[in-house]
């Protein structure tokens, strides 16, 4: 089986968000996937099998499956369109989410994603306790979404692991508003066995959908301040549908003894 490492929304090694994809003739057993995922260690490993209906994308974090992952359908359109269908700049995946379109625009990966309904929710005593500092908001679609003050805050952040298994939300996502970019975010994900990811797209569903109503803008640059760090270029639609784009770069081609 043949697996390409690749550093998504960056044009660096070494930054942005690695993913590991996998491109298969066929399914392998469910077991083996969890056991290559867990053997990447990466936050997300990525299946693709080519089917009747065209092209079937699956994603697994070291924990389980999930709906929908943004750097890895970053890396996906990346590794089919450098690799597989070079004479083309549009890959359509089929997934749990629904179907999704990467395109080529020059150096950047325009995946088109789904937007959440945002609710806000009171902010909690466990938040704060888990964060160290307390949120000024927070709000609930897919994730969890914590605002902060400042982008410092942030930056600086090193929250407790094990209170925020204890927060209502799939992923815990903390953001603020920038100074040179629209916001700034991190992503913290105990509860799939992700302390931090490094650069979060499917997070930005959300992220910048919310910064999007709160400035007033349809395109938000979003940054996100992990170790790695990476940046993502957002536009909201007026079909509920958001449009995020970013550079991916190969690390490595590897071969997978199964």
């Amino acid at each position: 089986m043949k697996q390409y490492i690749v550093d998504a929304f960056t044009n660096r090694v070494f930054s942005g968000n690695p993913a590991a994809v996998c491109v298969m003739d066929k399914w392998p057993e469910e077991k083996l996937m969890m056991l290559i995922a867990e053997e990447n260690n990466l936050s997300e490993t990525a299946f693709i099998v080519k089917e009747e209906a065209g092209y079937h994308l699956r994603w697994f974090t070291p924990g389980t499956e999930v709906e929908l992952c943004g750097h890895a359908t970053l890396a996906s359109a990346f590794v089919m369109l450098n690799y597989y269908e070079k004479n083309s700049n549009q890959i359509e995946f089929n997934t749990l989410s629904g179907k999704l379109t990467v395109v080529r625009k020059g150096n950047l990966y325009e995946m088109d994603f789904p937007t959440y309904e945002l609710k806000e929710i009171p902010v909690t005593v466990a938040m704060e306790e888990a964060f160290g500092i307390r949120p000024i908001k927070a709000v609930l679609g897919l994730d969890l979404v914590c605002v902060f003050e400042n982008e410092e805050i942030v930056r600086n952040m090193n929250p407790d692991q094990n209170l925020l298994m204890k927060i209502e939300g799939r992923i815990q996502n903390a953001t603020a508003q920038g100074k040179n970019t629209d916001c700034v975010s991190r992503s913290f994900c105990p509860k799939l066995t992700i302390p931090e990811d490094p650069v979060c797209g499917s997070a930005h569903c959300q992220i910048a959908d919310y910064w999007s109503r709160v400035l007033g803008k349809d395109n938000i640059i979003a940054y996100q301040a992990s170790k790695r760090g990476g940046t993502l270029h957002c536009h909201l639609t007026k079909n509920g549908r958001i449009q995020i784009s970013g550079e991916a770069i190969l690390f490595a081609i590897t071969e997978i003894q199964e």
